[in-house]
């Protein structure tokens, strides 16, 4: 079930410290920790809610999609010729009518937007009680792959992210699934190790990009950040520290274990529900 292109896909992960409630100073933060990567990536990941950090607070400044975030991903997309995501609070509609989201935005060099609107909201917070949750999956075509971005919490839900072959098509849902959070350290060892069982699961590469440092809360973060091929083996692993790391994707071996190993073929049918 050969993915469309056989050339490898650089991905960098983006394991930064956010500002708390500062969204001019996160932004040109990410900016200077991403700037030498033109030319050099296909596919910048930054975390969950990467211009405030995780706060229920920060929803009373909720941007609209026509606000200052999406038009520096535009920017920096352009300028690092390569796609760029990671999440932000939007503000969706006027009034007493208007509903924030989580919102994933998936921005390429071309100023083309997709988005994704979290669909699991993290309770134990109390993220439900102030943020609409979202009800469609996004998967997105990008330099011949296919895509599937989510948003921390998601994580723990494996149907919700499950992978599915598409007999019509002749081929999967996606070759590589993204998660992109706000995990704090107290919680590591289920983030890595629910991070391996989406990908092997999966059939698929899976990159899972946290934040480090304390936020405005006093949670800390241990980052932990990692990218893992197929059989839930690490390409790629982040320590606790500000960093940022590319790490290439290999189309041709991603292909072969499907090949080999058709475990696809012995899933059960189901259609996704909201």
């Amino acid at each position: 079930m050969p993915i469309v292109t056989d050339t490898g896909l650089r991905v960098s992960v983006v394991q930064g410290a956010t500002r708390w409630h500062d969204p001019a100073g996160n932004r040109e933060y990410y900016a200077a920790l991403i700037a030498a990567l033109r030319g050099q990536t296909d596919l910048v990941l930054l975390p969950e809610t990467f211009t405030s950090g995780f706060s229920n607070e920060a929803i009373h400044r909720a941007e609209t999609m026509d606000g200052p975030t999406l038009t520096w991903l535009r920017e920096q997309a352009h300028a690092l010729d390569a796609a760029i995501t990671g999440s932000v609070q939007l503000r969706v509609g006027e009034g007493a009518a208007a509903k924030v989201y989580n919102r994933l935005l998936f921005v390429t060099p071309d100023g083309s937007v997709r988005h994704y609107d979290k669909r699991h909201l993290f309770r134990y917070a109390g993220e439900h009680e102030r943020y609409e949750a979202g009800n469609e999956r996004l998967v997105v075509e990008w330099r011949g792959w296919r895509i599937c971005p989510l948003v921390c919490y998601d994580l723990r839900f494996p149907v919700y992210s499950r992978n599915r072959h598409e007999p019509t098509a002749a081929r999967f849902d996606y070759d590589l699934v993204l998660f992109v959070a706000n995990w704090p350290a107290a919680r590591r060892h289920a983030w890595s190790t629910l991070l391996r069982a989406r990908a092997i699961e999966n059939l698929s590469y899976c990159v899972g990009l946290n934040r480090v440092g304390v936020d405005g809360n006093g949670l800390q973060y241990a980052g932990d950040s990692a990218v893992l091929d197929f059989l839930g083996q690490p390409l790629a692993e982040l320590g606790a520290q500000e960093q940022v790391l590319t790490t290439r994707l290999d189309a041709a071996a991603l292909a072969a274990h499907r090949e080999h190993f058709p475990a696809w073929m012995d899933a059960d049918a189901y259609d996704l529900k909201t």
